[in-house]
């Protein structure tokens, strides 16, 4: 196949430029769609309170019915890493109850 013109590179080059945004910008939304899961399953477990109650089966629930609808990626595991990604970011347990 002959060189690519420079027209030809341009073009190769815009596109490439394109599909480099575009996986950046799905990047940023998956972050912050699982910071936004993980919060919420932070303020589901405090019910409101402090400390959170343990012993409900709520992240293999919504394990299994994120599973059923979205395929891979919402695990117990993955579930429990978004948890963790708010917990680390919290000054105090009571913080998501005051805005934070």
């Amino acid at each position: 196949m002959s060189a690519l013109t420079t027209f030809q590179a341009d073009i190769k080059s815009i596109l490439e430029q394109a599909r480099d945004k575009a996986r950046s910008a799905v990047n940023a939304a998956m972050v912050e769609a699982y910071w936004l899961i993980g919060r919420r399953i932070v303020e589901e477990e405090q019910r409101g309170q402090h400390k959170a109650e343990y012993g409900a089966r709520l992240l293999e629930n919504l394990s299994r019915v994120l599973a059923a609808d979205f395929g891979k990626g919402f695990s117990y595991a993955n579930l429990r890493n978004f948890r963790q990604l708010v917990l680390s970011h919290l000054s105090r347990p009571g913080d998501l109850l005051h805005g934070v």
